[in-house]
C-alpha cells in the first residue's frame, strides 16, 4: 500500500460532501456562525432603545388625541395656551422660549390660535413694531381643566433627570439624528403636522361644540 492514505468513498463512489475525491474541501457559502457574545448584547440594547421609543412615542400620542377629542385643541396649541396662561409674552421670541421651540415652528401654532380667537394680538405700550400675544377669555375658559400638554409632561421628566443624565442623552440622541441624516429636518412642535388631519374631529368635539353653542346662544 503506497504511503498517501485514500478518501473514503460513499456508497456510490462520491466522495464525502464538502471536499472533492483528492480530499480538498470544496467552496462554498460559510455555514451560519452564531452569534457573538458582544452582537447578542449589541441586539439587546437595540431592541431596549426601540421599546424605549415606542413606548414614549405611544404615551404622548395617546395624551395628544385625548386632548384634541376632549378639547378641540391640537397637543401644540393647548401647550402654546399653557405657556401663554400665567402672563402675556411679548413677542414670539418668547412664547419660542417657554415652549422650547424654533420661533418659526411656533408661529404657525399661533397664528392658527389667532384665528381662533383664542390668542389676542396688542400692540406694546411704548413699542408699537412689537405685538403681545396673551389669552383671551374664551381661551381661559377652555383650558381651566385642561390636563398638561404632551410636551410639558416630556419636559418635565427631562428636567426631574440629572444634569449628568441629561447632557449624556442630548449628546446620544444629536448623535442619533445625525446617523439619520435628518439634522436638516424641522423641529415642529409634537403632533401638529397630525393636527390638519384630526381638524374635523376636533370641531365634532363636545367641548367645542358646547361653546359654539354658548356663543351662538349669546349673540341671539
Amino acid at each position: 500500500m503506497g504511503s498517501h492514505t485514500k478518501t473514503a468513498l460513499s456508497g456510490n463512489g462520491e466522495a464525502p460532501r464538502g471536499r472533492n475525491r483528492k480530499g480538498a474541501h470544496l467552496s462554498g457559502p460559510p455555514a451560519p456562525a452564531a452569534p457573538s457574545r458582544g452582537t447578542a448584547a449589541a441586539a439587546g440594547e437595540v431592541t431596549s432603545v426601540l421599546d424605549s421609543f415606542r413606548r414614549i412615542i405611544r404615551m404622548l400620542r395617546v395624551a395628544s388625541r385625548a386632548t384634541e377629542k376632549e378639547y378641540g385643541l391640537s397637543a401644540a396649541q393647548l401647550f402654546v395656551l399653557h405657556a401663554l396662561a400665567n402672563a402675556p409674552a411679548l413677542s414670539l421670541n418668547e412664547v419660542a422660549e417657554r415652549t422650547r421651540t424654533h420661533q418659526s415652528s411656533v408661529s404657525v401654532v399661533v397664528q392658527k390660535l389667532v384665528e381662533r380667537g383664542l390668542v389676542a394680538r396688542d400692540p406694546v405700550p411704548g413699542d408699537a413694531r412689537r405685538m403681545a400675544l396673551s389669552l383671551t377669555p374664551a381661551a381661559r375658559r377652555l383650558i381651566v381643566d385642561a390636563p398638561d400638554a404632551p410636551s410639558e409632561r416630556l419636559i418635565a421628566a427631562l428636567e426631574r433627570m440629572t444634569p449628568t443624565a441629561r447632557t449624556r442623552l442630548a449628546t446620544t440622541l444629536t448623535r442619533l439624528v445625525e446617523e439619520l441624516g435628518a439634522t436638516d429636518e424641522p423641529a415642529t412642535m409634537l403632533f401638529e403636522d397630525e393636527s390638519v388631519a384630526a381638524a374635523d374631529e376636533r370641531r365634532k368635539s363636545p367641548r367645542a361644540a358646547a361653546k359654539r353653542s354658548a356663543k351662538s346662544d349669546g349673540a341671539a
